[in-house]
């Protein structure tokens, strides 16, 4: 596998297009259109919130009931959650429209949205960016980065990210984008990412590769603890790289989950990176357990502490808040058989030992955790097993965006 340049336009066959339709934003693009020239065989995971918004359920029926998918159309600004019958008529109207657009069946097009919840869409607006947006529909990553551009709401940067690797001897492309900042939590997150490749493979294997790597991937980042009504995954495989359909768990198979965990990882790592008001990317490790569900837990309950998040963001070596957090995950350990270290690019420290402190420069342990990138590692010395959860600092800016969010 290799990493290549682009997003959802890198792998053959799929265009992208982004519009200005006034949604809920001025003067800025703020919708988004994926298109493959050939029909795709569809993947989706979506949010565990029971309060699910109208393009969720939509999504859900098109992945699970339909043929083929061949178009992906998202907006930002309105979320298009709660806001019942009407809401979920508004996806059938923007289906509608796309279809006519492109040629394609209704029950081919997907749809999402992000940004506020209980609006209702302005689908005049998003019927008319459809017939803005298909006309130009374009296969350079220059479409693609547009098209990640747009989908953004608090986000600071877009978020794509490209790769290939072979199978049947043919180079296969995977790529794709995503957006995300606040609302992400385990469990999936107000983050959509949609994710593009010219593979050949079965529908069942393309669902058991993206629900087993989400696991490992959007499932262990967080930013603020609130699992979003509107998390959605997209894989789109349209087989255009012509290699020999993948039907059984061969070598071929295991380079695209190896591929597909390259590009959900990075675009995880980009949105937990990119929270809202952050200034660092906090991972946590856990190794050494008993199992892999131990690892995940205490991981997740790490990264979800606000009081070791607001510790990051003041560069403090609080190592106690991180303690407590694994204390109460509810995952079974020895506390005085922990070890725990921060690293980060400038440098590497042991901080406990055994759940004693060591001896360590208060001074070195705020350098490394000055750093936009910074890492703890508790080792409980139970097993073999690990698991990394990815997640951001607390800051005064997160209150500050939430606060006035609607405005």
């Amino acid at each position: 596998m290799k990493k290549t340049d682009g997003g959802v336009t890198a792998a053959k066959g799929f265009l992208a297009a982004s519009t200005a339709a006034g949604i809920k934003y001025k003067d800025r693009m703020d919708m988004a259109m994926i298109y493959s020239e050939k029909p795709c065989k569809a993947a989706g995971t979506f949010t565990t919130n029971i309060v699910k918004a109208a393009p969720v359920k939509w999504d859900q029926e098109v992945v699970a009931a339909s043929p083929y998918a061949q178009a992906v159309v998202v907006n930002a600004g309105i979320a298009n959650a709660c806001t019942g019958a009407e809401g979920y008529g508004y996806c059938l109207d923007t289906a509608k429209a796309a279809a006519e657009a492109l040629q394609i069946p209704e029950s081919a097009v997907l749809v999402a949205s992000t940004g506020v919840i209980g609006m209702q869409l302005p689908v005049d607006r998003i019927t008319a960016g459809i017939k803005a947006m298909a006309p130009g529909l374009s296969g350079t990553l220059e479409g693609g980065t547009a098209a990640s551009k747009a989908i953004m709401t608090t986000d600071t940067v877009n978020k794509e990210v490209a790769a290939t690797f072979t199978a049947g001897g043919k180079t296969v492309t995977i790529g794709g984008m995503c957006k995300g900042s606040g609302m992400i939590h385990p469990n999936m997150c107000t983050m959509l990412s949609f994710v593009t490749t010219d593979l050949a493979i079965s529908k069942e294997l393309l669902t058991e590769a993206l629900r087993e790597d989400i696991k490992d991937t959007y499932n262990m980042i967080s930013v603020d603890g609130d699992t979003s009504t509107n998390d959605t995954v997209l894989l789109l495989a349209n087989g255009m790289a012509g290699n020999p359909e993948i039907t059984e768990k061969n070598e071929d198979y295991r380079e695209f989950v190896k591929a597909l965990n390259f590009i959900n990882e990075t675009l995880a790592k980009k949105m937990a990176g990119d929270g809202e008001g952050c200034t660092a990317l906090f991972e946590v490790k856990i190794v050494g357990a008993e199992t892999k569900e131990q690892a995940v837990t205490l991981a997740k309950s790490v990264i979800t502490s606000s009081l070791t998040k607001a510790a990051i963001f003041g560069h403090d070596a609080n190592w106690g808040r991180i303690l407590c957090a694994m204390g109460y995950s509810g995952a079974v350990f020895d506390p005085e058989n922990v070890d725990l270290y921060f690293e980060s690019a400038a440098g590497k420290l042991q901080i406990i030992e055994n759940g004693v402190a060591l001896p360590y420069s208060e001074e070195e342990a705020t350098k490394i955790l000055s750093e936009p990138e910074v890492t703890a590692t508790a080792d409980i010395k139970m097993g073999s097993c690990s698991a990394t959860a990815w997640g951001c600092d607390l800051t005064f800016d997160y209150v500050k965006i939430n606060a006035d969010y609607r405005s």
